[in-house]
């Protein structure tokens, strides 16, 4: 799966403690092999997001992302859920 951060994306994870860049990066590993993985917790927006989807990082942290064609994901987002909704 290739994964395509957005500019807002990078800039925000740029934002994040060391410790939460490092479960991010773990948390992606297990997205790329599988992005329903029940660890994750994976699951469709709705609303001004609707077409989007989240996946957790841990209790606060999330990235939202869209599917695009040919197994390629868009991140378009990393925050706390109050921050992304």
């Amino acid at each position: 799966m290739e994964i395509l951060p957005s500019k807002l994306f990078r800039r925000n994870l740029k934002k994040l403690s060391r410790v939460l860049r490092l479960k991010t990066e773990q948390r992606d590993e297990i997205f790329r092999n599988n992005p329903f993985d029940p660890r994750l917790k994976t699951h469709k927006l709705h609303g001004e997001k609707k077409g989007e989807w989240a996946y957790s990082i841990d209790r606060s942290f999330r990235i939202t992302f869209v599917f695009i064609e040919n197994g390629k994901v868009v991140y378009t987002n990393i925050g706390t859920h109050d921050e992304l909704y």
